[in-house]
């Protein structure tokens, strides 16, 4: 074992859960991370071959692995979730794909066998049930072997998609596993928002635990890169998340709650920006973030557009990430078409490549596939001749305008889909070798 790896198998088993068998949940200790360099990082060089991505969702079984799978008995759930992702990576190959976003923590579980969080329901059914192999380390043999590259996908921190009684009675049952689940062993981190149990984003502790769960992927794993989504804050205005104790007890000097959640936000990207690189210097990181920063009428910075704003719901600065040199991407969700006046595509497209211009950070575009062939009274763009026109479209936009360094489709279960046949024939032409 080389000196640094032992230095991170060090800082990894401080901030892993120490996680008892006791009926009570136990308490974890959580080791802060060690001081970091505070200068910008060396620019590396860029990758020559353009961005072609797409989005690998696990959550909810959204794109992988098959629902069928689950209550196949060990072998066969094995074979066809495994064949289930060779199928996959076979078509993204031979479309011309060359990057896979794999949602490795779809919540508050893992798809990987992890010290500080259990297995993920997704692959047996039950949270914490072993599922025979290490998904993430089979979708790494297989991409690689292929000439794919892998991003390993995070969701930060969302612990459920849902708040029902059979939900989080299948989390306290972990209490005597290890790894517990954090909803037993942190009650004080929990809390609700848009009806689904999230960590509190301004707990310090809470962050530390996040940047370990990232730390162990990027020792233990040869990942492209790391990506989070754009689950910063999340609200609904019948779901909030009641953080007024967690600001009263760190939000002094703050002009504003807002102010302090933003500041909270940019600790934890400066906090796992930081630690990949110590750990592995070639691992990328990048954040996948709403597709609008601020909007003109609020700030004159901002971008011609009237819609959804990170910096003012999910209270995310992106641009202010980018322009600090903290990501080595951004991959903006710029899910409008040419049409749509409230968030024309090509007028974000183009505000994200003038931010990117005089910074190290490249600019991938995350395109919606989702919508190519859908029918859409508000965006009919989608369905004329199957969408082909407009995805063409958007897709020589980001060929052509400088600073865009690629594009990432979401997500991959709709190439599978009736409505975006043309579409992936589309692909298959444009790309396909």
């Amino acid at each position: 074992m080389t000196p640094r790896v032992k230095r991170v198998s060090a800082l990894i088993a401080g901030a892993v859960l120490l996680v008892g068998c006791s009926s009570t949940p136990p308490r974890s200790l959580v080791t802060p991370l060690p001081p970091v360099a505070k200068h910008p990082l060396p620019e590396k060089p860029r990758h020559v071959e353009p961005m072609r991505g797409i989005w690998l969702a696990t959550v909810s079984r959204l794109d992988w692995p098959p629902v069928s799978s689950v209550n196949a008995s060990r072998a066969d759930r094995i074979s066809q979730q495994q064949k289930a992702l060779t199928d996959k990576l076979d078509k993204l190959k031979s479309l011309g794909i060359n990057t896979v976003f794999f949602q490795v923590k779809p919540d508050g579980t893992a798809l990987w066998p992890s010290k500080i969080l259990p297995w993920s329901g997704t692959l047996t059914g039950r949270v914490g049930d072993d599922p025979g192999y290490d998904p993430l380390q089979f979708m790494l043999d297989e991409a690689h072997k292929r000439g794919l590259r892998v991003h390993a996908w995070f969701n930060p921190y969302r612990v459920t998609t849902n708040t029902k009684p059979a939900t989080l009675a299948a989390l306290s049952r972990t209490v005597s596993q290890h790894p517990a689940s954090v909803y037993v062993l942190h009650r004080d981190w929990i809390r609700t928002a848009s009806d689904r149990v999230v960590l509190d984003p301004g707990i310090p502790e809470v962050r530390d635990w996040i940047t370990s769960i990232v730390a162990e992927v990027v020792t233990r794993y040869p990942v492209d890169g790391v990506q989070f989504d754009d689950y910063f804050y999340t609200e609904t205005p019948g779901s909030t998340l009641d953080d007024r104790q967690t600001f009263s007890r760190y939000g002094a000097g703050f002009a504003s709650k807002a102010d302090w959640r933003r500041d909270n936000t940019q600790r934890l990207i400066e906090q796992v920006s930081r630690t990949v690189k110590q750990i592995n210097p070639d691992v990328e990181f990048g954040v996948s973030p709403a597709g609008v920063w601020r909007n003109r009428s609020h700030d004159p910075a901002g971008s011609d557009t009237s819609g959804a704003a990170a910096y003012d719901e999910a209270y995310a600065d992106t641009r202010r990430w980018v322009q600090q040199g903290l990501l080595d991407y951004i991959a903006p969700q710029v899910y409008w078409p040419f049409s749509r006046t409230a968030a024309r595509y090509d007028v974000l497209a183009k505000w994200w490549a003038d931010v990117v211009k005089p910074t190290r950070t490249r600019l991938y575009i995350g395109v919606a596939l989702y919508k190519v062939g859908e029918a859409s009274k508000i965006e009919p763009d989608w369905t004329i001749q199957g969408g082909v026109p407009e995805l063409k479209k958007q897709l020589d936009l980001n060929e052509s305008v400088t600073g865009i360094s690629g594009t990432i489709l979401f997500r991959e279960d709709y190439l599978n889909r009736p409505q975006a046949h043309d579409a992936v024939n589309y692909l298959r032409s444009r790309w396909g070798s």
